[in-house]
């Protein structure tokens, strides 16, 4: 196995764990679980550094002010998804 395959093979890991942990995040959200949970506070800890950012992006935005619906989980899988896919570019270019 070259570096860049193993690097791309780590993005990969590192990108699906991230994806997972948002679609667990919003599960979680439309259950009556105690937030204080240890399972609970590390999907929160893994998913709030990208997830709260947009959602003050978005609560700042014209239209994002009164919605009821939190969209900050498909804006995030968006925003990683295009990092992701750069950042396999940039790899696979380089090495």
């Amino acid at each position: 196995m070259t570096i860049a395959e193993i690097l791309v093979t780590a993005l990969n890991i590192f990108y699906e764990i991230l994806t997972f942990a948002i679609l667990l995040r919003c599960i979680v959200s439309w259950l009556p679980i105690n937030r204080n949970n240890f399972f609970i506070k590390i999907i929160y800890s893994l998913t709030e550094p990208i997830m709260g950012p947009i959602r003050n992006l978005i609560e700042k935005s014209p239209l994002g002010g009164g919605m009821i619906i939190d969209f900050s989980p498909v804006i995030a899988y968006f925003v990683i998804y295009f990092i992701y896919s750069i950042l396999v570019r940039i790899i696979l270019a380089f090495l």
